[in-house]
């Protein structure tokens, strides 16, 4: 018997399933934070131009005097980029006025440290002419994201998801703590570009690793505890951000526990599937034994004997041929192609939209930076929770594709809603943001069920990048707002619709032991054609007998 068989035949979770979700629960709320951690250490404070007092350039102009030498914006606070090009002492008398002959800072910039004690805007000067330096640093870590997916998944196809996520592990601990003390913004940037590689292949492998020991009736509901637990993290991250002001050791903060994660992973067995598919039978059995002694069923893990799983591995190879690992395999037949292009388009639809929404919502303003934070994370919870029951229920097609359809329908629906009803406005987009969070934490799931073992972690890469795109290409689409104005909405609002429609052609994976090879994916797709083909001949039989 497959060890996916023997696992999928367990009623219960077991003791070990339950420490391993745990254990891969923790270094997911801290991954959450390193996400947005750039919202606090690349706070942009209030600033204005210095102005030292003579030659005495650590002593700087204060309080009236302040005014006869930096303009004032409309707001009637210091310009923060300019400074007059010469001292306007008439400012200081009744109804005078200035020559309005401005420069740009000449020596520095004075910060507002009432919230953040440093940050790396306040430390490198990140402002006015150099302020696009402060997204590329953001950017740069998306990108390591998107290069991270591909290629650590499809790595993890090759060596194993422990070896990987052991690995991942460690990069974010080492990246992160080196960007903590970092000279300068290049060395920053290529620390959090590695942290990036690494945080992309920690959620994909963990998910992966903890959902091939799982049971099929337990996936939806350990799916949603760790994608809840991506919420947690913002939650988590505005506590340290609250607590911990200077850049630095907020850095710190997030990276060091890592280590812990690193230390305590070397306990997590290599995925027994992983190990059938790879002609590594001695060590799945070894793998399947301890974790039925851990559960307190030695006696049934002794029943599980080498030569089944050499049987299972030798008929599945003469079913399915040799293994290959090559990202081409997602497109090489036909239902392989469908599967994955459905995914790819409801993976980057999800983030596209999401993202979008994520933007609208830092409209709150006047409202502490902390406490954004709290609300963002809030709104995303009930939905996260929502996914182990409704995808357990409806199945996970229709779940994905209402998800997608009704998200989609919220966005188009606030195209007519004025301006001024901001409550109405608010409201569509809470609920829009919601179910896309729904979506993304339902996609796991099945993209998880939907691939084969000898690939799934390529097919998780491939589909994770498509949703990072997704989020890159949001800000673009918003500036075809000064074309014609309701057209970014309308795509934000058509994209998940049309994929939440494609969706539809995909399997029901409900029920499902997960899939070990290709021929097991293609099987699937050929029931589900066959079954519409009867169909099609019992509604044309049903007709003809009404004549």
């Amino acid at each position: 018997m497959a060890p996916g068989v023997q696992l999928e035949k367990e009623q219960r979770m077991g003791f070990f399933q339950t420490i391993l979700v745990a254990l891969v629960f923790l270094p997911l709320l801290m991954v959450a934070s390193h996400n947005f951690l750039q919202n606090f250490t690349a706070a942009v404070p209030r600033h204005r131009c210095y102005i030292p007092t003579g030659d005495n350039a650590t002593t700087e102009v204060t309080g009236d005097l302040l005014k006869i030498y930096v303009p004032m914006d409309g707001n009637q606070e210091p310009d923060r980029c300019l400074q007059f090009s010469t001292p306007q002492w008439q400012l200081l008398a009744p109804n005078g006025t200035s020559t309005n002959a401005t420069e740009p800072c000449l020596d520095g910039w004075a910060y507002d440290r009432s919230v953040f004690n440093s940050t790396i805007i306040t430390e490198w000067h990140l402002v006015c002419g150099q302020r696009a330096l402060k997204d590329f640093a953001q950017s740069i870590y998306m990108v390591g994201v998107l290069v991270g997916a591909p290629v650590l998944g499809g790595l993890a196809d090759r060596l194993g998801r422990r070896a990987l996520l052991l690995w991942c592990l460690l990069q974010i601990g080492v990246m992160g703590t080196s960007a903590a003390f970092a000279p300068n913004l290049a060395a920053y940037c290529a620390f959090r570009f590695f942290s990036g590689m690494g945080t992309a292949g920690f959620i994909l492998n963990g998910t992966s690793l903890t959902l091939e020991w799982i049971p099929s009736q337990f996936r939806a509901m350990v799916s949603t505890i760790l994608a809840c637990s991506l919420t947690l993290g913002q939650l988590l991250l505005a506590g340290l951000a609250y607590a911990i002001r200077d850049w630095r050791q907020l850095q710190l903060a997030s990276s060091v526990p890592f280590f812990l994660f690193f230390l305590y992973s070397w306990w997590i067995p290599e995925s027994a599937h992983w190990l059938i598919v790879n002609h590594r039978p001695e060590k799945a059995l070894r793998n399947l034994r301890r974790v039925a002694q851990i559960n307190g069923e030695k006696l049934e893990g002794e029943g599980i004997s080498l030569e089944t799983l050499r049987l299972e591995m030798k008929q599945e190879e003469e079913s399915s041929g040799p293994s290959r690992r090559s990202a081409l395999e997602l497109f090489r037949t036909a239902p392989m192609r469908g599967v994955t292009c459905c995914l790819m388009l409801a993976w980057f639809s999800h983030s596209f939209s999401f993202y979008h929404l994520a933007l609208d919502l830092q409209r709150f303003r006047g409202i502490s930076i902390f406490l954004v934070q709290l609300i963002f994370g809030a709104v995303d919870m009930p939905f996260r929770m929502l996914v182990a029951v409704v995808a357990n229920r409806l199945g996970r097609r229709l779940t994905q594709a209402a998800c997608l359809v009704l998200g989609g329908l919220f966005i188009l629906a606030s195209i007519p809603v004025p301006q001024d009803m901001e409550v109405l406005l608010i409201i569509l987009t809470v609920l829009g943001k919601g179910l896309f969070s729904f979506s993304s934490s339902c996609s796991y799931l099945y993209t998880t069920e939907l691939y084969p073992t000898v690939i799934r972690q390529t097919g998780l890469g491939v589909t994770y990048m498509m949703a990072r795109l997704g989020a890159v290409a949001a800000p673009m689409v918003e500036m075809t707002q000064a074309f014609v104005s309701f057209l970014p909405l309308l795509l934000f609002g058509a994209v998940p619709i049309t994929a939440g429609i494609l969706v539809n052609c995909l399997p029901e994976t409900l029920g499902v032991p997960l899939a070990d090879t290709m021929k097991q994916v293609e099987d699937r797709a050929r029931k589900k054609r066959s079954k519409k083909e009867e169909l099609r001949k019992e509604a044309r039989g049903t007709k003809k007998t009404k004549f």
